[in-house]
This record gives C-alpha cells, sequence and structure tokens, in this order.
C-alpha cells in the first residue's frame, strides 16, 4: 500500500532547534521528532510512508522569500513541499503566480498564525488566484489548541468560501474542524469537501471516525499525521486498525492523495 502524509511539519535544521520548542511549549504538547526532515524521514521510514506533504507557514510577509527557497531545496520524489503567502503582503497575488511558476503543487495557510478570519472579503482574490493557479491550499481548520476558541476557521466559515470560490481544491485539516467536530457534521460530512484525518481519530474516537468516514464521500478523505505532533508509525496503525475495507483504507490512505497532487 502506498502512504502519503497529507498534512506534516519541518524546519530548516537551525530553525527547528528553537521552533519546535516553542511550538511544544505552546500548544503544551511534545514532538515526536526533532522538527529536520531528516528526522521526518527516518519517522516516514519506520511508519512505513513513501511521501509526506511538509506544509510551511508565513508568519510574516517577508518570510515569503525565504520560505519558498527552503521549500525548493528540500522538494525530493518524497517530500511534497507546500509554501506559504502571508494575507499583509502587498504582492500576495503575484506571489501566488511565482510559486506555481516554480512548479509546487500547494500553498499552506493557517488563519490563527496568520491573523486573519478564513471568510472575510480580502481573502477571496487570494483564493481564486490559487484556484487559477491550480494549486490546493491546505489550510489550518477548526481550533488551534495555542489559540483562544475565537471562530475563525469553523466549518460555517467553510462553507461560505467553497460557496464563493466552488472549484477551490480545498483541503480542510482535522477531519474538517479541529474539536469543532458537531459543525462539521452540520454543515461539511457529505459534502465534496476534503478533509485530512490528522490529529482527530484519537480524539473522535473509533466509532465516530468510522461514522464520519461513511457519512462522506470517500475520495474526499485524506490520510495525515500533523508530524511532528502526532508519531507517524502509530497514526498509520491507528488507520489500519479501524476495520475498514481494504479499497477504502487504500484510497484514505494514498489513492485519493496521489490523484489531488497530479501523481
Amino acid at each position: 500500500m502506498h502512504i502519503i502524509d497529507f498534512h506534516t511539519h519541518a524546519f530548516p535544521d537551525l530553525i527547528a532547534e528553537t521552533a519546535v520548542p516553542f511550538l511544544e511549549k505552546k500548544a503544551h504538547i511534545s514532538a515526536s521528532h526533532n522538527g529536520t526532515v531528516h528526522s521526518l524521514l527516518r519517522s516516514m521510514d519506520m511508519a512505513g510512508i513513501q511521501r509526506s506533504v511538509v506544509a510551511s507557514i508565513a508568519t510574516k510577509p517577508s518570510q515569503f522569500e525565504s520560505v519558498l527557497s527552503w521549500s525548493v531545496s528540500i522538494r525530493s520524489k518524497r517530500i511534497i513541499p507546500f509554501p506559504s503567502v502571508h494575507p499583509e503582503d502587498p504582492d500576495i497575488l503575484g506571489h501566488i503566480e511565482v510559486i506555481a511558476g516554480v512548479n509546487m503543487k500547494g500553498i499552506k495557510l493557517h488563519p490563527y498564525y496568520q491573523k486573519f478570519v478564513l471568510d472575510e472579503d480580502r481573502m477571496i482574490p487570494v483564493y481564486k488566484k490559487i484556484e487559477e493557479c491550480g494549486l490546493i491550499l491546505l489550510c489550518h481548520t477548526g481550533f488551534d489548541m495555542g489559540f483562544p476558541r475565537d471562530r475563525t476557521c469553523d466549518p460555517v466559515k467553510i462553507r461560505r468560501v467553497l460557496d464563493r470560490v466552488p472549484d477551490l481544491k480545498l483541503v480542510t485539516t482535522h477531519f474538517g474542524a479541529w474539536e469543532d467536530w458537531n459543525e462539521v457534521e452540520r454543515h461539511l460530512l457529505g459534502s465534496r469537501v476534503y478533509m485530512d484525518v490528522s490529529y482527530s481519530i484519537g480524539r473522535l474516537g473509533r466509532e465516530r471516525t468510522l461514522r464520519f468516514i461513511d457519512s462522506h464521500p470517500r475520495e474526499y478523505i485524506l490520510f495525515g499525521t500533523d508530524s511532528p505532533w502526532d508519531e507517524q508509525k502509530r497514526a498509520v496503525e491507528v488507520m489500519c486498525g479501524l476495520g475498514l475495507d481494504d479499497d477504502v483504507l487504500r484510497r484514505i490512505m494514498g489513492e485519493n492523495a496521489a490523484e489531488l497532487l497530479g501523481f
């Protein structure tokens, strides 16, 4: 079975030394590895994962060039970088075109870290440009354990964005919206919205996870771990232990991602 982890994070080696401890403290969690690409690849080998999407977050506009350059430098057959743009970047639309021009597959945004609301008007041209450039948008959705529980990127806002930009290839994280799963059931389940399962199954529980999978189009569910914040090997074992039909499991673990990424 070809496994693609659609949601991981890594940092340049020197930045990882400070970024990972900072994020551990902010979110009160422990990382499963030190946050470097080398450690991610070692984790992938232990878990039997062939490819991982590595999502970066630009926390200020000036980081665009450095994030993109690093993303280009780590790209390989196994590492699929998603660089980032910042909503306050005055040339954000041009920078999206630059990302597409160097053949990146997608972009990562995080409403909490980048201080925007998912469905605000200024973001709609950004989403339209991402869609026009044929890029995937991997966006944090739901709450975030490192921030107050403001409804910054909840399922209602996801629905509003897709109503306005219906062809946007939007991948919502954490089974639609982390720890806002009642609203996911009300507004997203059963619709053609991509969801990765990262950092969710343990909190949803087996029974509810299976109900979510049964209630959603199978081709719109993607395996993800949020590594290093979850251990990839453990996440693979949990997913494979749900008792899903082989065809459904193969689709979630890698086939859906391969199709979305154009492999």
